[in-house]
């Protein structure tokens, strides 16, 4: 379908200027339901509004005249706290991920099977999802800083529990939980580039917090594939530990809470504390009833699920993101027989879908930011958030031809370098989906970027805990061709899914209404 037919439909469903006077819109944040964002000055009314260096870009949200703010923040401050938050994003996959690797001689010191050793990693996937809805319902409660803070120190614990563990029962006990808590940065990631920058500057933001967490399951095995040719196995889990210290140390010194409620005016804005107060929750406990109930913490992340645009984006990016996790989890199992690899070889093949992150992070630095131009300079200055959808359009082909080929060079045997670049188009393809996918839900609700952050995190590790258990055996019985073959059509069938939100999403939007949260 053209994308001209598109425009066509949403602009159909444009309101009156008096239906749109007539609404009782929700003032939480400078989005609205029926007119979507007012980016460009031209196209507002109004003599006071704050731009940006251009001279022309409204800035949204309009930030208060408190120094305080974080949107008031120095641009240097703000990509500090982004990179650290990045960094910590990196952490969980990448720790998962290494048990990819240390699985071959686990296996043969606990006298296991390679596959039953990998149980181990289903159960730390499935937790990466599931830690992340309480992350978003604590950081509304007991603020964002607190409650990445005392994460990360519990994920520290159970790294160095993973590397000193000396059976498989207290290794997949340590894995379980530190994926629980490890998580924390994947989804408050949202919350973090929600609350420091602008709206014309969260894509290029996005694309840089993704990147790190999509690149993370490709470094963790290659790094750790290097150490176990010439370590034991509990190395790379001491790496891992080190890095975690890392990012806990950077937390502590460099990252400040970032809520703030530009609808209280400066002088009666809480006391933000100190250093020590802010960072153990002290300050925030106190302000407490400024913000979310308990009761309503808890419900924020169930009335967003509730969304039908939320439902349909996820249940999408868990359809053609499972195959991902299912693939990295499995890959050095299917690479011993066919090539015959050792630690070495399977950790220089990683080298691919690294390349795949670092091409997909520079073109959708620049392709998501093509297509909302674009469309504020046709349509009088305004954005609908059905735009971001449009990148999909781009990322699907390369999902496609990227799965059909890895299966057939899997099974036909071709050259491992055709599995390489097979395997790094689809990575490359799912690096342009999931900033996509993200941008689109946190314009749809910029309130909820913690909740839908952490539906999609839910979808993304849902889908590759379920393919991580029968994805070698539904190899073995159909042969890749027929496996991964029918894993492209999945997710050729599920951008019917995308189609629809970029023909009635904004239909669907106007229909369930706003969040109406506290806070945001």
């Amino acid at each position: 379908m053209a994308i001209e037919d598109i425009e066509k439909a949403q602009q159909a469903e444009l309101p009156t200027a008096k239906e749109i006077e007539s609404r009782d819109d929700d003032k939480i944040h400078e989005f609205q339901e029926l007119v979507g964002y007012e980016v460009d000055v031209v196209g507002a009314d109004g003599d006071h509004i704050k731009l940006a260096a251009d001279g022309r870009t409204r800035l949204i949200p309009q930030p208060s005249d408190d120094p305080a703010d974080p949107l008031n923040w120095s641009q240097r401050k703000k990509n500090l706290v982004l990179f650290i938050v990045a960094f910590a994003a990196l952490l969980p996959d990448y720790g998962s991920a290494t048990g990819a690797v240390t699985l071959i001689p686990q296996a043969q010191e606990w006298h296991m099977s390679e596959d039953e050793v990998n149980h181990s990693q289903v159960g730390n996937v499935f937790m990466l999802g599931a830690g992340g809805i309480f992350v978003v319902a604590f950081s509304a409660y007991f603020g964002r800083l607190p409650v990445m803070f005392f994460f990360l120190s519990i994920a520290l614990a159970t790294a160095a529990w993973c590397a000193a563990a000396t059976n498989f029962a207290s290794f997949e006990t340590a894995r379980i939980l530190n994926g629980f808590f490890s998580t924390v940065s994947q989804v408050n990631g949202l919350i973090f580039i929600q609350d420091i920058f602008f709206f014309h500057e969260r894509a290029r933001k996005i694309n840089i917090w993704a990147s790190f967490f999509i690149l993370s399951p490709y470094l963790g095995p290659l790094l750790a594939a290097f150490q176990i040719a010439t370590k034991p196995w509990p190395t790379p889990f001491w790496v891992y530990t080190a890095e975690t210290a890392l990012a806990l140390v950077l937390t502590v010194l460099f990252v400040e809470e970032t809520y703030y409620d530009r609808r209280i005016v400066q002088s009666e804005q809480p006391d933000h504390g100190n250093r020590i107060t802010s960072l153990l929750g002290i300050a925030q406990w106190k302000s407490r009833g400024r913000r979310n109930t308990f009761w309503q913490a808890w419900m924020r992340p169930i009335r967003v699920i509730s969304k039908p645009t939320v439902l349909i984006s996820c249940f999408y990016y868990f359809l053609t993101f499972a195959w991902v996790v299912g693939i990295n989890t499995t890959l050095s199992i299917f690479l011993q027989p066919v090539y015959g690899f050792g630690p070495k070889q399977i950790g220089f093949f990683y080298f691919t879908p690294i390349i795949g992150v670092i091409i997909g992070e520079t073109v959708g630095h620049w392709l998501h930011d093509l297509f909302a131009k674009y469309y504020i300079r046709t349509h009088n200055g305004r954005f609908e958030p059905e735009v971001r959808l449009r990148a999909i359009i781009i990322a699907l082909p390369f999902t496609i031809l990227g799965l059909v080929l890895l299966g057939q060079s899997l099974q036909n045997k071709w050259h491992f370098i055709a599995t390489a670049v097979s395997w790094g188009l689809y990575v490359f393809s799912t690096m342009i989906t999931t900033v996509a996918v993200s941008s689109y839900n946190l314009d749809c609700y910029p309130e909820a970027s913690g909740e839908v952050s952490a539906w999609l995190n839910l979808s993304r590790t849902l889908g590759g805990f379920i393919i991580s258990y029968f994805q070698v055996k539904w190899a073995d019985a159909q042969g890749t061709k027929v496996s991964f073959g029918i894993q492209a059509a999945v997710c050729a069938a599920a951008f019917l899914l995308i189609l629809l939100l970029m023909l009635r999403g904004k239909a669907l939007r106007i229909w369930a209404g706003p969040l109406r949260f506290a806070t945001t």
